[in-house]
């Protein structure tokens, strides 16, 4: 069948053929107008707050469709403009239809914190943790109170030692293994994440995932309560790609003397990147090398070269099967075949499907002998994937796959096929052979580093200044030994030690380029424009071009390493208040200055929320260095994410209300105990600490009562109140020392809404015409407590909470919530309650919160 597009001819510049470039393929420029209206429809229907309806999107759905089936059986309604058009009205309404449906499967508000019994089959690789176990969990049935409920089709579930305030839960009894068949006792709340300006999406994962509620297993110990309703019902019930998967793992992690290395295996091989230490993260971030310890598009693409060199080769062996079919067809199938069964069984992560996917397309469209001009091949690839996983167009990894191909194609030489037969004619054995794949390398290299750096700094804010030389040792030492080294060890004896030496080299010698002055190179987030000139920079950079025209990619891309930053006037101040969950994290930024006060909780022994959320808040907005560090007490919500600060960030100085001894004095930084009456001006910019008095310090009972009670006032007299997590005793010794002292334009609610906090009287003297609430999502503690908002509310006070409003920043009075600025339909979003509504349900002991 013929397609009415020509091959590119070998030689031809950047392989668009001259048929192409004249426009002489009508049913090219049809296919490309049909791609690029998808991917815009998409890109359209991906920045939408709130969903259209329903029915309008089935009635667009079929609309376009319709135009489509039109315009490809009739000649005349194939014109570009109106094929553009119908594409991206199917993909906006097609993706919206998905999306209520999905939307439609999130769990009922009502059955949050409620004791469920699911039965139901463990359904990915169980994540192992210092804290319990994680897995997803696909559901059969379910039930309330012996009553028949409806749940998502898929949870997100842990089994925890220990879940918050719940001391008596049991251990896992048995070894969770995939494919199981369980039957659990649970508690559920709807997917709701962090949401921090430039921080990881965690809503957008889960829902592309499709997972429609977040929970863990709920056991208490023998004897107690509904113990016995656990049980293990079938031990090979499904799954059976993912019980290999998690034999491997097991096999490595028992066989191998060193974690470290196993762990690295482990991921390059069943895809579980949960048993990289989190160290060596941070490491191979450093490095620039992160995505080859993943299962990155990198390593299926070089197994399904590697499979089709060898399966080429071996097919060549038999005459029979070279008239049967050409050794270079069989060679692409089996590849093909050879690169899924591998990311299959390295978890069938979404990079490994992209690739998966579009090796599938190239190789279809060859056997179809389709020689299409690449960048159709890879717009083709791009609307495969999408039309797979909509969603995957926001993903940084989409971007960072296809760009990397594109740069490579289109900065190949001019005479590329010309120049490798004359190259082969010239030189001649394993020297030249081995001579052209270095340069090969090489060259790929250097295109990959200088292309995609834009955009590392566009999506991380930060490149690796050494990446170019970690990567060109790593890459084929880990496509070509470890991987492979790894891969064979589960039948090969040996294989598992040799790569584990290997990975202990590579470890050693990343470690060294890390202590290398400005090993990496950090920005702040730079706008869209910046950003898009960039890009178009890094393009000129590497098309085959003239010199005069690739310098212009100079002045396009610099900027961007040094974005314009956002600070205050002098005199004036920002304040921007985390969203950590439970805890407080709070930064305060003058013109030159940069206070943070308390460093958020620890969400588990590897994870917290220094690491998680203050980190890349920092990176984001290029902060140099804290130049004070408050830690207003001792509690963990308050200073869990402060050793990870104080590892990865400069800290010029420390404050706090700690005991001498205490683990995060530890060093030669200085540190100075919190105590009322200090003072000091930043940048025109007041600072008073109130709270506690030497004498507090002797007579406190409870760290809470020595928290360090910060007010900062800007040269125009607005102010804000941070408060720790005070008490009604200790607010009553602020109205004592200076009532006039506490008024403030902004209050950080004392103890997050707690009912110990936020005296009546304390209120009148502060006066505030904001309060902002810290805490978590239906937090444990019942933060904010009802009563205690009233108090605000018969004050006229307007309260902000993280949990609803996501981070939150206060800049010359005027505030905005994160979640209303980045809103999309996948978000949660707080709906008040209907009066009477679901009140047996909450009534119950089953409202706990999860």
């Amino acid at each position: 069948m013929s397609t009415g597009i020509q091959a590119a001819p070998p030689g031809a510049s950047g392989g668009i053929s001259a048929a192409w470039r004249a426009r002489r393929n009508p049913a090219g420029w049809a296919l490309a107008a049909a791609g690029a209206g998808w991917l815009l429809g998409l890109a359209w229907q991906l920045q939408l707050a709130a969903l259209w309806s329903l029915p309008a999107s089935i009635g667009g759905t079929l609309a376009a469709a319709t135009t489509l089936l039109a315009a490809a059986s009739m000649p005349r309604l194939r014109h570009p403009a109106l094929l553009l058009v119908a594409a991206a009205v199917l993909a906006f309404t097609s993706t919206s239809w998905r999306a209520e449906t999905r939307l439609a499967q999130r769990l009922d508000a009502a059955l949050e914190g409620q004791n469920l019994l699911v039965t139901g089959i463990i359904a990915s690789l169980p994540q192992r943790g210092t804290s319990g176990t994680r897995f997803v969990f696909e559901v059969e049935q379910a039930s309330l109170r012996g009553q028949a409920v409806q749940l998502p089709p898929r949870l997100a579930l842990g089994w925890y030692r220990q879940y918050n305030d719940e001391d008596e839960l049991d251990d896992p009894r048995s070894e969770l293994r995939a494919g199981q068949r369980w039957r659990m006792p649970v508690r559920l709340k709807q997917p709701h994440g962090a949401l921090n300006p430039h921080g990881f999406d965690a809503e957008l994962m889960w829902f592309e995932q499709g997972l429609g509620a977040l929970g863990y297993v709920r056991v208490p110990r023998a004897g107690q309560g509904d113990a016995k309703q656990l049980a293990l019902l079938d031990e090979a019930a499904a799954y059976p790609v993912q019980r290999l998967r998690q034999r491997l793992r097991d096999a490595m992690l028992r066989e191998l003397s060193d974690a470290r290395s196993a762990g690295v295996l482990a991921a390059l091989v069943v895809g579980d990147q949960a048993a990289i230490e989190r160290d060596d993260w941070e490491l191979f971030r450093s490095t620039g090398i992160a995505h080859l310890v993943s299962i990155s598009g990198v390593h299926v693409t070089m197994f399904a070269w590697l499979a089709a060199v060898l399966m080429g080769w071996a097919w060549r062996r038999s005459s029979r099967l070279m008239l049967w079919l050409p050794a270079p067809t069989a060679a692409r199938w089996l590849g093909l075949a050879l690169a899924m069964a591998y990311a299959m069984l390295a978890g069938w992560g979404v990079p490994a499907q992209r690739t998966v996917l579009m090796l599938a397309v190239a190789v279809l469209l060859r056997g179809a002998g389709m020689r299409w001009p690449w960048p159709l091949v890879l717009l083709a690839a791009a609307v495969v994937v999408t039309a797979g996983d909509p969603w995957a167009l926001l993903q940084p990894g989409f971007w960072l796959s296809f760009t990397a191909v594109g740069l490579l194609m289109v900065s190949e030489p001019v005479s590329g096929a010309a120049s490798a037969e004359g190259s082969g004619a010239v030189r001649s054995g394993v020297r030249g052979h081995v001579h052209g794949h270095l340069r090969a390398h090489l060259r790929a290299q250097v295109v990959a580093t200088l292309g995609l750096a834009p955009l590392s700094l566009v999506f991380f804010q930060q490149i690796s200044v050494v990446g170019f030389v970690a990567n060109l040792v790593a890459i084929p030492l880990v496509t070509l030994l470890i991987t492979p080294l790894a891969l064979a060890g589960a039948l090969l004896p040996g294989a598992w030690e040799v790569a584990a030496w290997l990975v202990q080299a590579m470890t050693w010698g990343l470690e060294l380029l890390t202590r290398f002055p400005l090993a990496v190179w950090s920005a702040a987030a730079a706008p869209a424009w910046m950003a898009g000139c960039a890009l178009l920079g890094a393009l000129l950079a590497v098309l085959p071009a003239p010199w005069a025209l690739r310098w212009l990619a100079l002045p396009l891309v610099l900027p961007l390493l040094w974005p314009p930053l956002a600070r205050p006037a002098d005199g004036q101040f920002e304040l921007l208040v985390a969203d950590v969950g439970q805890g407080t994290a709070v930064l305060v930024r003058t013109r030159g200055h940069l206070l943070v006060y308390d460093a958020g909780p620890m969400y588990s022994r590897d994870s917290d929320a220094g690491q998680r959320v203050l980190l890349p808040l920092l990176r984001a907005r290029a902060e140099p260095a804290i130049d004070l560090l408050m830690l207003s007490h001792r509690d963990s919500d308050h200073v869990g994410g402060a050793a990870s600060l104080l590892a990865r960030h400069p800290v010029r100085a420390l404050s706090s209300s700690l005991e001498p001894g205490h683990a995060l004095l530890a060093g030669t930084r200085p540190h100075r105990p919190c105590r009322a009456g200090q003072q000091w001006l930043w940048d025109g910019v007041r600072f008073d600490v109130l709270h506690p008095t030497p004498e507090d310090v002797v007579t406190a009972r409870k760290p809470n009562a020595l928290s360090c009670v910060l007010r900062v006032e800007d040269a125009q007299g607005r102010s804000a109140l941070l408060t720790g997590d005070i008490e009604a005793p200790q607010e009553a010794a602020l109205l004592r020392r200076d009532r006039a002292a506490l008024a403030s334009s902004l209050l950080l609610v004392p103890h997050h809404g707690s009912r110990t906090s936020s005296s009546p009287a304390f209120l009148e003297a502060v006066q505030p015409r904001t309060a902002m609430v810290q805490a978590g999502y239906r937090s444990r503690f019942g933060h904010p407590a009802p009563e205690v908002m009233a108090r605000y509310e018969a004050l006229g006070i307007e309260v902000m909470r993280s949990d609803r409003c996501g981070a939150w920043l206060w800049h010359s009075g005027r505030p905005s919530c994160t979640r209303d600025a980045l809103r999309r339909y996948w978000h949660w979003q707080w709906q008040a309650p209907e009066a009477g509504a679901n009140v047996a349900i909450q009534a119950g002991r089953g409202a706990q919160n999860p």
